[in-house]
């Protein structure tokens, strides 16, 4: 049983008690060719949480200059700081330097449109706010925001230094001149606000607890999958999203690792490009970015290049929309490394499914991860205790485990139909076989009818991504006169090259071939609208609401 003291704070158990273990000289943070080890971090987060602690016109504890009688920003426990940076080490001393002071963590992404950011501050009544910048002078010109202080850190580029300007710096540099103590936090008290992905409306608040983070790093990252100390991480999703923040922030220095950071948009080549200069053993992927690899690969062998090296790697994890067995299986076949493809959500902070070494069934999401319990249940059941679908049959996910959310904040209709005590309904349909592997088969909002008959869009995906043509694809339902129907957007692989308008129509009437050939008549895309890229949303998912909106 995993279970923590009452007195526990997730800056110790991830950060300051590596330097208790004796580990602080180890590279923690790699930013192009500047390196930053556990001590660096820790002095930069434990400085700033200091200014967050501190009552604002303080005094400092050693004789002052002028300009430091300034104090802090006065936070009190539970205030929320969101946090919306890109990929440099001062999201990481930010994110301790919170946790450290007894705020709560909300993050969000930097390049989002101005009016979503205003909104979520406004929604979490966020007390500091610490971005770029370009974000804090609009921000600043905005009415009515709830934030006491605004602190900005640079935009910069991959091994730029974060700390030549601005005022977080500022703010660090006068923590180191006070004496504040730090809070005594309890293994409950709130930690961390993670943000649903807002499939059907704005985003909601899953509100956690300290100890969830850290129990599901015992049972999934140190158990499961096996993180190393010397391990070095690499990411293709951003740190703000719960996903990356776990897997390649928390999870590696909960073990003494390192993690190499970049702050550009993840491409095929800037991805490729982190991975050439880090040489990580773990990659933080998403199935899009699996397959622009392999599209990378194709073309650097296609004009006389050597190859993608990804020899470095251990194993790559996988999770945040569906992953087809045929990309996986030609993924890993190409570039060896396992993929551990599995499933989490903001309400259980991290991966509750997963495949793991030595047990990857291609297609499944694994099996459960020690300490958690799933049930597949009647999409009516109101409560856990319902009786499960027989084997094999479709029915909606119920997850428990220790690391499952309070509720969404300001939502407790919302909260009372997904968190039933211990247990959370998490929405998405699958399927449980009788070895205990899980199969995915979409969300309940995902499915619609053609001709009344139930079409999970996971299943046409994957049949189209058997066709050698296919890059990436999605489907969604669309309007056939007042009838739906199938329609499926599709990005093609570059030796496939550009097709002409009559190249196009055949290659249409062959994909939609493809499935009628595989799956039953009904299923079959009525239309195949071949795009450059598929949209995707600030978690690298396909974005299928803007792809609606195209008809």
């Amino acid at each position: 049983m995993t279970t923590f003291p009452d007195q526990f704070s997730l800056a110790d158990y991830f950060l300051f008690d590596r330097l208790r273990e004796g580990k602080g000289g180890r590279t923690a943070v790699r930013f192009g060719d500047r390196g930053y080890d556990y001590d660096d971090v820790a002095e930069r987060a434990r400085a700033l949480a200091k200014w967050l602690v501190e009552p604002a016109w303080a005094r400092p504890a050693q004789p002052p200059r002028p300009a430091q009688w300034q104090g802090g920003a006065g936070l009190a426990p539970g205030e929320r700081v969101y946090i919306a940076l890109p990929d440099t080490p001062a999201f990481a001393w930010s994110i301790f330097g919170v946790l450290a002071a007894g705020g709560v963590l909300a993050m969000g992404n930097p390049h989002a449109p101005i009016d979503d950011l205003a909104y979520t501050i406004r929604y979490i009544k966020a007390a500091v706010v610490i971005t770029t910048p370009a974000v804090a002078a609009q921000l600043a010109e905005r009415e009515g925001m709830p934030f006491r202080h605004l602190l900005e850190s640079p935009d910069a580029p991959t091994g730029d230094d974060v700390e030549a300007s601005g005022s977080l710096v500022d703010a660090i540099a006068r923590g180191r001149q006070l004496a504040t103590e730090l809070p005594v936090i309890h293994r409950d008290d709130p930690a961390v606000w993670l943000f649903t992905s807002g499939s059907t409306g704005k985003s909601k608040a899953a509100m956690h607890s300290q100890r969830d983070f850290a129990f599901n790093t015992e049972v999934f990252a140190k158990r499961t999958v096996g993180y190393q100390e010397g391990d070095v991480c690499v990411s293709v999703p951003r740190l703000f999203f719960g996903y990356a923040t776990g897997t390649n922030l928390w999870f590696p220095f909960a073990v003494g690792a390192s993690v190499g950071l970049f702050s550009e948009r993840p491409t095929a080549d800037s991805v490729s490009a982190a991975i050439a200069r880090y040489r990580p053993t773990i990659v933080t992927n998403v199935p899009t970015m699996l397959g622009k690899l392999l599209d990378l690969d194709d073309e650097k062998r296609a004009n006389g290049e050597a190859g993608l090296d990804l020899s470095c790697v251990r194993f790559h994890l996988s999770a945040g929309e569906a992953l087809p067995e045929p990309l996986m299986r030609r993924f890993t076949e190409r570039f060896g490394a396992e993929v551990y493809d599995g499933i989490g959500s903001a309400e259980m902070f991290h991966i509750y499914c997963s495949n793991r070494p030595g047990d990857v069934m291609p297609g499944s999401l694994g099996r459960v991860v020690e300490g958690y319990e799933l049930r597949v249940l009647p999409e009516d059941a109101t409560g856990a205790g319902a009786e499960p679908v027989p084997v094999g049959e479709i029915g909606v996910l119920w997850v428990k485990g220790d690391s499952v959310a309070h509720g969404y904040f300001q939502d407790r209709d919302k909260s009372w139909k997904t968190f039933h005590g211990h247990w959370c309904r998490t929405g998405d349909l699958f399927r449980i076989d009788e070895r205990g592997y899980l199969w995915f088969s979409g969300r309940s909002d995902d499915l619609f009818k053609v001709g009344g008959i139930f079409v999970a869009p996971r299943e046409v995906e994957d049949c189209l991504m058997e066709h050698p043509a296919v890059s990436a694809c999605a489907v969604i339902a669309g309007d056939d006169q007042g009838l739906t129907k199938p329609k499926a957007f599709v990005e093609l692989r570059p030796d496939v090259g550009i097709p002409s308008e009559d190249a196009k129509q055949a290659l249409e009437a062959e994909l939609k071939a493809h499935v009628q050939g595989k799956l039953s008549k009904h299923k079959y895309p009525r239309w195949v609208v071949f795009v450059d890229e598929l949209p995707k949303n600030d978690r690298g998912k396909v974005d299928k609401k803007r792809l609606a909106e195209t008809l």
